[in-house]
């Protein structure tokens, strides 16, 4: 069995300095994360994934002191503290959905602390053909002197330490990265091999932000307007074919219909999408044109029987999707039977029986 190595002094007193202090080094990091969470939140439309912080483990420490300065120190002949040289003792990491926020995030950060250096991961990867890797921004940050000086007292809040800032993606591929043991001496094949993993990663992250892009491009892109679409709804038949000219409705017209009728609704998008894809598995035919129609000719008496559902059931309501599920089922009971559940159904049935007579 090795004998253990002897530490040095320097390594000694960096043991003490970590053990005496690493509950303030803590806290720290739990305020920077809190501040940063408080930052990012006063954006709207900034999509952050998650803020968590760490204190950069003893160990690892040393390791990264022995590869990146021992060297040269020792060299120098001078003495040294090892925590001196370990400038992200305290690390925070901001994941992001996509890849244009990064730079946003560094804008904003300069706000409430000062920037001492930026490492663009992404960049250094891009210029060279025999580096691996894909891990965003590094910051490195002191929070500024006005800000701690209101700040309760904590040892190391004004202290320099790192901030990371990746995309989910990003911070996907260096979770990944760190699992593939060989990377710089090995065989031209597997080399290539790991390149291929790397581009796939980045083009899934720009992928996602064209996706974001265009969705939001076609949410924006005139048309569907409900007054046009009048009288052009096609025969309303069950399995007919959509009219030459029209389109099957989709989400984004079935949002610009819905937004027409509940101005004051905010749809999510993911609700949204299951309930455009139940239309669709009731009647795959239904056009824009038809869909708008059927809630332009439904809607009055729909409200009407929302009004005495509320009445008769207090505390209970209809949302914008139970008002669209009546007027489907209204305008073509048979197709969308489905759309409401029997007791649903049934009481629906009743009042429009109540009402005729």
């Amino acid at each position: 069995m090795p004998a253990a190595t002897r530490l040095t002094s320097e390594e000694i007193a960096f043991h003490a300095f970590y053990a005496r202090e690493r509950t303030a080094l803590e806290l720290a990091c739990a305020l920077h994360v809190a501040r940063l969470q408080a930052l990012l939140a006063q954006v709207p439309g900034l999509e952050i994934a998650k803020v968590e912080g760490r204190v950069k483990d003893r160990d690892e420490c040393l390791r990264k002191f022995a590869r990146k300065y021992r060297a040269a120190l020792e060299e120098d002949g001078g003495g040294y503290e090892i925590r001196r040289c370990i400038t992200d003792l305290i690390g925070v990491r901001v994941v992001c959905l996509y890849e244009d926020e990064l730079g946003r995030i560094a804008q904003l950060v300069r706000q409430q602390f000062e920037v001492i250096d930026v490492t663009d991961k992404v960049g250094a990867v891009q210029g060279t053909e025999s580096a691996f890797g894909y891990m965003g921004l590094h910051l490195d940050l002191r929070l500024k002197a006005e800000l701690a000086d209101a700040a309760p007292h904590t040892a190391h809040l004004c202290e320099p330490f790192e901030l990371q800032v990746r995309t989910i993606i990003q911070d996907a591929w260096s979770v990944l990265d760190h699992r593939i043991k060989y990377k710089k001496s090995i065989p031209a094949a597997l080399k290539r091999r790991i390149n291929v993993l790397s581009a796939l990663f980045e083009l899934a992250d720009r992928e996602f932000r064209q996706i974001r892009d265009a969705t939001e491009a076609e949410l924006q892109r005139p048309g569907d307007d409900p007054a046009e679409l009048e009288g052009t709804h096609g025969s309303g038949q069950e399995g007919s074919a959509a009219p030459r000219g029209s389109k099957v409705l989709d989400a984004f017209s079935f949002l610009r219909i819905a937004r027409h009728f509940f101005p004051d609704q905010e749809f999510d998008a993911h609700r949204v999408d299951l309930f455009v894809d139940d239309i669709l598995g009731w009647d795959p035919a239904i056009t824009r044109e038809r869909f708008n129609a059927t809630l332009r000719q439904g809607l009055a008496t729909v409200k009407r029987y929302k009004q005495a559902y509320e009445a008769a059931e207090p505390g209970r309501s209809f949302n914008p999707f139970t008002v669209i599920r009546h007027c489907l089922y209204l305008g073509d009971p048979e197709t969308f039977q489905p759309a409401l559940r029997n007791t649903a159904r049934a009481a629906f049935q009743t009042w429009l029986q109540a009402e005729a007579s």
